[in-house]
């Protein structure tokens, strides 16, 4: 079935939103005080994101379920001629998709805030409440962190690309078991955004929200979960355009 850009627009921004408000939510459960998840580990967390990814896509099925511009801008890089069925590859198509998910982006660190709100209140650290807004590094070295969002936001988005192109159709657990393997392996450095809107969208939503302690929302570092993922989804989309064909 033929989806408008209406339907898409509309698709992405609550797969995005889905997407944020149970990854969002699950880094709360394992790092704000006295949750019942406090303390799970770093599987706990990409395991969630995992599965938050996996409810994301089905929920933006109607858009192709990007749910992130790395993934649009490298659709776009690959030659493809639609972003999903009847969705024709414009500049102005783009821009609605990075729009919505940008929208969806926000409202899914919102509501990720609202359930939490009560652990957002208690004391902690103002880096450790923006940690489940926004990614951050651990060693900050502006040059290595942009190469390590690259790196994992290309095999994120060639290999999405490529599951395209095969006969198996596990579709959204097949992506949603690989964030878990780009988390567990390439996301120690920067906390893996492979995504602009997973990180700008919600780090708005910290610099907006009255929370309580929050201290800063660290603009320094932003452009690196945008700038990083957007290179690589690029470089993902030119190799998969010659690899695929």
């Amino acid at each position: 079935m033929d989806y408008t850009i209406g339907d898409a627009f509309w698709s992405e921004a609550i797969g995005t939103a889905i997407l944020i408000l149970l990854g969002a939510g699950v880094v709360a459960n394992v790092i704000l005080p006295r949750t019942k998840g406090f303390g799970g580990g770093w599987l706990l967390i990409n395991f969630g994101w995992g599965l938050a990814v996996f409810a994301g896509v089905y929920a933006s099925f109607k858009s192709g379920a990007h749910i992130n511009p790395a993934v649009t801008i490298g659709i776009w890089a690959s030659g493809a001629e639609e972003f999903a069925p009847g969705i024709e590859v414009t500049a102005v198509n783009g821009f609605l998709y990075v729009v919505a998910q940008m929208l969806g982006a926000a409202v899914g660190a919102l509501l990720a805030f609202l359930v939490y709100k009560k652990h957002f209140d208690e004391d902690a650290d103002p880096a450790t409440k923006l940690g489940v807004f926004s990614t951050g590094p651990e060693l900050r070295s502006y040059g290595w962190n942009f190469l390590t969002e690259v790196v994992a936001t290309f095999v994120l988005v060639f290999i999405v690309l490529a599951f395209g192109e095969t006969p198996a159709e596990v579709g959204p657990l097949a992506v949603a078991l690989l964030v878990v393997g780009i988390g567990a392996s390439l996301g120690g450095p920067t906390g893996y955004a492979i995504n602009p809107a997973r990180d700008l969208g919600p780090r708005i939503a910290h610099a907006l929200l009255p929370i309580k302690g929050k201290g800063s929302s660290d603009w320094g570092y932003s452009w690196v979960p945008i700038a990083g993922p957007l290179v690589g989804g690029v470089l993902a989309g030119l190799a998969a355009g010659v690899y695929i064909g």
